[in-house]
């Protein structure tokens, strides 16, 4: 029986020369409980050397409706100010668009205080990887290109992605850039299934972007099925993990990665056992047979 590739242990994050890890780490958490810089030290050291060189965070993580809005950058900054040493081995990208209390607002005024402000908290001179985090209705994406394309030309960011962006708003910002936009960050995982059928996947080998995967593991629910559906996703994966000598969470991984389009999960486990534990999915092989398996056990029903 024919094997699916492996996962390389590195790829390039888009049409850029950056080279970044398979697996990705996200900070949304960072900030919570009173985090002390220590302790947010010891998670960045845990990524990075496990080899997770993608380091995940947004500008809005770590608001909680009334304040904290910054707080993960700004503790990430303080990480860095702590040990310099830290910027040069990671790959930094943040996300920026959403200005509390209103939804969305990446008009040319806001996004670029924004892209200033996150330089600020997090103490670094480059963002290599800046994301809109949610398309604002209200922007022009000509405005929005032009306003990136200005921060990547000012030295402010390095590279350009999105974030929970439908095919038509990457289509028509695309359409309006002169430079690539390298990814592209959609909710997908073993319970979010959607983007297999829906052309998001083949819109991002398409155009050549990165696919990063927010909540890979459903947020919790792969963990602590609450219904039949869940449940037998989860039996598959253990049925398939097991085999190979890896947890469910780690099997769910490897699942997202054996995807043609390269898909990176970013892993958002404030564990550093947890955060070194992810990089087995890289050792992983995947039938078709059982790939499939999982993609019936989401859908709920046979394969047309």
């Amino acid at each position: 029986m024919s094997l699916l590739p492996a996962p390389p242990a590195s790829r390039r994050l888009g049409q850029s020369d950056i080279v970044i890890s398979p697996l990705a780490w996200g900070m949304w958490r960072l900030a919570e409980n009173g985090r002390s810089v220590s302790e947010a030290s010891r998670l960045v050291h845990a990524a990075l050397d496990a080899g997770i060189t993608l380091l995940d965070t947004a500008d809005i993580y770590g608001f909680d409706g009334n304040g904290g809005f910054g707080d993960a950058e700004a503790l990430l900054g303080e990480v860095l100010a702590a040990e310099p040493a830290l910027r040069p081995r990671m790959v930094l990208a943040s996300k920026g668009g959403i200005m509390p209390p209103l939804p969305y607002d990446q008009s040319r005024g806001y996004l670029s205080s924004a892209i200033d402000a996150s330089l600020r908290r997090m103490r670094v001179d480059m963002i290599d990887l800046h994301q809109i985090h949610r398309p604002d209705i209200l922007t022009h994406p000509q405005e929005l290109a032009r306003t990136l394309e200005d921060a990547v030309a000012a030295g402010k960011i390095r590279t350009i992605g999105v974030s929970n962006f439908t095919q038509p708003q990457i289509e028509a910002l695309a359409h309006f850039m002169d430079l690539p936009i390298v990814s592209t960050q959609p909710e997908i995982s073993p319970l979010r299934i959607d983007c297999f059928e829906n052309g998001e996947l083949d819109q991002a080998m398409r155009l050549g972007m990165t696919p990063f995967a927010w909540s890979p593991l459903g947020g919790g629910r792969l963990l602590s099925p609450g219904n039949a559906r869940d449940a037998a996703v989860a039996a598959e994966l253990d049925r398939i993990g097991q085999a190979q000598g890896v947890g469910r969470s780690v099997a769910a991984f490897g699942w997202l990665m054996a995807h043609p389009a390269g898909i990176v999960p970013i892993i958002g486990s404030q564990s550093p056992e947890r955060i070194a534990e992810a990089m087995q999915a890289l050792e992983m092989r995947w039938t078709r047979q059982d790939w499939y398996a999982v993609l019936v056990a989401a859908r709920g029903e046979p394969l047309p």
